[in-house]
């Protein structure tokens, strides 16, 4: 066989996903011909697509070295360097492939994602929308363009993206997921209309693979140990990562033994603390869906445990084939996956009351007695709680530092009525730089607020992050998607925070929160029960004074920190439904 048809068959390995065959090909010819670009090249690719960049790098900066000239070698270098998060070196990679080959789409698409990842949303934009100009039907520039887009609050825009990509590309689970996501933050979407759309991704993406679902041999004995399955791409600094340490640090060994299931692409010191909570540790990254179901199967996984639902990096479709017998949503967010094959959810008493029309969540929902969330200040735990900021500054400061993508105008404008009753307050938020804080000032000047009153704040590292609420007197909650683990920061911060209750169940955590503290006082029914609550604590000093002393107590003595407590209530519910499993496993006894 002559190297240019070795080349031939490894490419076809290559493109039909059968790596390791084309990697061992690729190094074949390179120990015929050290100096065989095509070959460098690619091997460098394959190295990347199974998450190893280092390599990646290297064998693609060789190719260059030899051939520099090609523009998909430079585009591909930009890959490497970008999973391995050297984002200035990746656009100076996909620059200059786009400067050998101006028209040139797919590098146009892959500058804007580096330019998102540095949080650089107007020029990430502006890169999509060049790579959809020449190549209208390149899906996923339209599905990161929704993405960026959403990140700066335009979800009309972003919503309208994620479809056309969806229409592109209906077999297209990454971008739905991202569309079901987003309608969380609209406020034009009910639980009906969100209730709508989980059910058309499960009917478009996951009911197809029921095919592939098998019997599950399990021992069916109710009290054993049971091995339960973590699945997530956030066992890293992440705010999923965060709310989930508590329960593996208390996790009971002796009755529960526990995998992690890591689609983490870039370990970091967080990863290293789930890896040794864990009995197991898998590494999830370059498996297909098949291949990671066909693990778990092996594992004999128990319960099955989603940590993501459609964020992000989720793996939905590993558990559309019911890799384990029962499996179960939490943790992502308070919320549905929408999927036949995923048994329960895991809530509170607060989000979903006894009231609550379950009908539109596909799982059973299961309660907690307390908490949705369960706290740690992890190395913010030594930061103090400073005075309050008024008593110095003479005014109060407002703020807000949640993901910018839960603020919309409607909420611009609420905030600007309490503004408007508390004359000489400011508010500070938390925006990414870009054209969205001159909207944000441009809804507010509408309202009449001055834009001197207004300040804003660029995401920063944690315990950076976390000493900004030093600034602020009085949190504002978002809606129709509060504050989340933020308003739990803030108020380990000393910070209250005043919210709205929601008519969605992400509308529902300052509720929850709230009211695991004690402090029901804050919790508003009606815009209007929210400017009075928010403008008459602005307006008495010594009660935010008394607060602010007093909530990291509180926080504490909470359910909200209680780890022990929390995991044994999971705990609990993960023993009755391995109960209820068993239960109906058995076979029917014959009728006397």
């Amino acid at each position: 066989m002559t190297l240019d048809q070795a080349f031939e068959l490894a490419l076809g390995h290559h493109q039909s996903g059968r790596l390791v065959e084309a990697e061992a090909i690729y190094r074949q010819i390179l120990a015929a011909e050290p100096r065989h670009a095509g070959a460098l090249h690619l091997l460098g690719v394959v190295a990347h697509q199974l998450g190893r960049n280092d390599v990646a790098v290297d064998s693609i900066r060789q190719a260059i070295a030899l051939a520099p000239a090609i523009p998909d070698f430079h585009s591909n270098l930009g890959e490497a360097y970008r999973a391995t998060g050297q984002l200035d070196q990746a656009i100076a990679a996909y620059r200059k492939a786009i400067a050998l080959k101006p028209n040139y789409p797919e590098a146009h698409y892959n500058l804007g994602n580096a330019l998102s990842d540095k949080r650089q949303a107007d020029e990430a934009i502006a890169s999509y929308r060049q790579a959809i100009a020449l190549k209208p039907e390149l899906p996923e520039a339209h599905n990161n363009l929704g993405v960026a887009l959403k990140d700066k609050g335009q979800l009309d825009e972003a919503i309208a993206a994620y479809r056309q990509a969806i229409a592109l590309k209906p077999d297209y689970p990454e971008s739905h997921s991202n569309l079901a996501y987003a309608l969380h933050f609209h406020p034009g979407f009910d639980t009906r209309a969100i209730a709508r759309e989980h059910r058309c991704w499960n009917q478009q993406h996951a009911e197809p693979l029921r095919q592939f679902i098998q019997p599950h041999p399990n021992d069916r004995t109710p009290e054993r140990r049971l091995r339960i399955g973590y699945v997530s791409p956030d066992f890293r600094e992440h705010v999923v990562g965060y709310n989930m340490l508590p329960l593996f640090a208390c996790h009971d060994h002796d009755q529960f033994e526990i995998f992690c299931y890591a689609q983490v692409a870039r370990p970091d010191a967080f990863t290293d603390r789930f890896r040794a909570s864990a009995d197991h540790w898998r590494s999830t990254v370059g498996l297909t869906d098949e291949q990671f179901a066909t693990e778990i199967r092996r594992d004999q996984i128990d319960i099955l445990v989603d940590l993501t639902l459609h964020m992000a990096h989720n793996r939905l479709l590993v558990f559309a084939r019911k890799p384990a017998p029962v499996q179960v949503t939490f943790a992502g967010y308070p919320g549905s996956t929408g999927l036949s094959t995923i048994d329960y959810r895991l809530s509170d008493p607060y989000l979903d009351p006894a009231d609550m029309d379950e009908s539109i969540y596909s799982e059973q929902t299961v309660r907690l007695p307390h908490s949705f969330w369960c706290y740690d200040p992890l190395d913010g735990g030594d930061l103090p709680v400073n005075a309050l900021p008024a008593q110095a500054n003479g005014f109060i400061t407002f703020g807000c530092l949640n993901n910018f993508c839960k603020i919309n105008d409607a909420v611009l404008r609420l905030w600007a009525r309490v503004l408007h009753t508390v004359p000489s307050s400011r508010l500070l938020l938390l925006a990414p730089e870009g054209s969205h804080r001159q909207h944000t000032l441009d809804v507010l000047g509408q309202q009449g607020v001055a834009r001197e009153r207004v300040a804003f704040v660029c995401q920063q590292p944690r315990r950076k992050y976390l000493e900004l609420y030093q600034r602020i007197d009085l949190g504002l909650d978002t809606l129709p998607y509060n504050g989340h683990t933020t308003s739990l920061d803030s108020f380990w911060m000393g910070v209250p925070v005043v919210t709205l209750v929601g008519q969605t169940i992400v509308g529902r955590a300052g509720l929850s929160q709230l009211m695991n503290l004690k402090l029901p006082e804050l919790i508003a029914q009606t815009p209007e029960q929210f400017v009075q609550v928010a403008a008459a604590l602005a307006k008495d000093l010594p009660r935010l004074t008394e607060l602010r002393s007093t909530l990291r107590q509180r926080m504490e003595r909470s359910p909200l920190m209680d780890a022990p407590r929390f995991a044994r209530n999971i705990e609990a519910a993960y023993r009755e439904m391995w109960r209820q499993w068993c239960l109906e496993a058995k076979p029917s006894l014959p009728l006397p």
